[in-house]
């Protein structure tokens, strides 16, 4: 028995992707989203070039700063050094945190960045140019890993008024560069400086956590604007959809024309349609009533007439063509009849006709067998479905004597198989079964939809749903029909 699955959340999303305020918002979400990353992009490209070049130039200003320092304590006497630093050690420091150290002080550099080589460059050719210093090292620290003096000892080990004013801006931690060259075989010139920007050897990202959220909420309101609009739109054309499958399956009511003037000159001209199709549909019904009831009083005289001739085989040859023609005229009429079926749309119990004709067929023999069940209710017409199965049954139970009806349901659709035993249909006449007044075979008494009409009925019952009827052949014997019809 096939059992219903819910639908799964890939298809609800295929499903939400495929309709127009779907593909609308995918549309826009993209949009908005790699506007604001380009416009991000150029904006912080322009500003990192803007940095460069103002880095560029501070960085000038600091390197003659640290070579006139350097100048000044290489050219004081040996002895004197020492006791200088100590006493701008005790006035707090300068702009640079100068000592003597007997060592060079391993440094734990920051992560390299291009502004980080642009200062170092700058500061190293102007040692160079100005001093001929080729072997200073230069390095960059952050200022709670900054050594001094030895591998042993931090900044934040020092007494603040020797170094803390002049390297330390709390609660900030601007980078510090540090400049070591050897004086003689035993000291080195330890030089320790602030940058001049506390975030300038910050990496920007046009990913950041920040411009993200920007761009998220950028994005979350234009979406939600969008959809606003979206809701305005669509539901007139919503509208229109559903009464045009109202109007297929016979149910005609005219929609309000609102909206957009796109939108209601569209309602406008589709209610014309409807009232334009619905006048055909009435005229046609109403002509062929009057057929009905003009043919057959001249049919009646004419078979007086007939059976007043004195020739036998005259008389039975003309009398066969009139029961000929009654049956076309009564067959023309039943065709227009079952397939413009005037019923309201309510809940169909598809199973309990099933089980009705199951009982019906098999008040004898088993000849007819309902495999499955409907699981959902089905909204449809009726009579026109018991109609369109009665037919496709009594086919199915004329032609192969036994029949199997599978019922296979879902939440977007009911598909019923119905398999006999019989000989099946030529290929190339598969579809031309469907035409009225089809016969395969020329004998068909006994058949009660003997003129042709029953497959032609139930497709345009199907159709009328919505659906579909279609016929196959089986590989070893027998056909299926299969009716198909769509849950709305």
């Amino acid at each position: 028995m096939p059992t219903s699955t819910p639908l799964s959340k890939s298809s609800r999303i295929k499903r939400w992707s495929q309709s127009l305020t779907g593909q609308i918002l995918i549309i826009m979400a993209l949009g908005v989203a790699s506007a604001q990353f380009i416009s991000s992009t150029i904006w912080l490209r322009q500003l990192e070039s803007d940095t460069e070049e103002n880095v560029r130039e501070v960085s000038k200003h600091m390197a003659f700063r640290i070579a006139a320092t350097v100048s000044y304590f290489k050219s004081l006497p040996t002895n004197y050094r020492h006791i200088v630093i100590d006493q701008l050690q005790d006035m707090g420091g300068t702009r640079f945190f100068v000592t003597l150290n007997k060592e060079e002080i391993r440094i734990n550099n920051i992560p390299d960045s291009p502004l980080k080589d642009i200062v170092k460059n700058e500061v190293q050719s102007t040692l160079v140019k100005q001093l001929g210093i080729h072997d200073a090292k230069i390095s960059f620290s952050s200022p709670s890993d900054l050594h001094v003096i030895n591998n042993q000892t931090r900044l934040v080990d020092l007494p603040e008024r020797w170094g803390h004013h002049s390297l330390l801006v709390k609660p900030l931690t601007p980078p510090i560069i540090v400049i070591q060259i050897p004086v003689n075989d035993t000291d080195w010139l330890y030089l320790a400086s602030l940058m001049p920007d506390p975030y300038f050897l910050e990496g920007t990202s046009a990913l950041s956590g920040d411009r993200l959220f920007s761009m998220a909420m950028s994005v979350i309101t234009v979406l939600l604007l969008t959809i606003l609009i979206l809701r305005r739109v669509t539901r007139p054309l919503a509208t229109l959809a559903r009464a045009a499958e109202r109007f297929g399956q016979g149910d005609w009511k005219p929609i309000k024309e609102v909206g957009s003037v796109e939108v209601r000159n569209t309602a406008k001209a589709f209610n014309d349609m409807q009232r334009r199709i619905q006048r055909y549909l009435n005229d046609r019904e109403r002509l062929f009533a009057s057929i009905s009831h003009d043919l057959k009083t001249p049919i009646t005289r004419l078979r007086l007439r007939a059976e007043m001739l004195d020739e036998d085989d005259i008389r039975d040859a003309m009398i066969r063509d009139l029961e000929d023609l009654d049956m076309l005229v009564k067959g023309a009429l039943q065709s227009v009849k079952e397939t413009d079926i005037h019923e309201n749309r309510i809940e169909v119990n598809i199973s309990r006709m099933l089980t009705d004709m199951q009982s019906t067929a098999n008040i004898h023999d088993t000849k007819l067998t309902v495999v499955g069940e409907l699981e959902h209710p089905f909204i449809g017409k009726p009579l026109a479905i018991k109609r369109c199965l009665g037919n496709l049954v009594d086919n199915a139970l004329y032609y192969g004597k036994t029949a199997t009806v599978y019922i296979e349901d879902d939440e977007d659709e009911v598909c019923i198989r119905i398999c006999d035993q019989g000989p099946g249909i030529p290929i190339d006449k598969m579809d031309k079964v469907f035409q009225p007044y089809t016969r395969l075979t020329p004998d068909h008494s006994g058949h009660p939809g003997g003129m042709g009409l029953g497959l032609s009925i139930a497709r345009n019952i199907a159709r009328a749903h919505g659906g579909e009827v279609t016929l196959s052949n089986h590989i070893e014997q027998g056909l299926e029909a299969k009716l198909w019809l769509p849950r709305h």
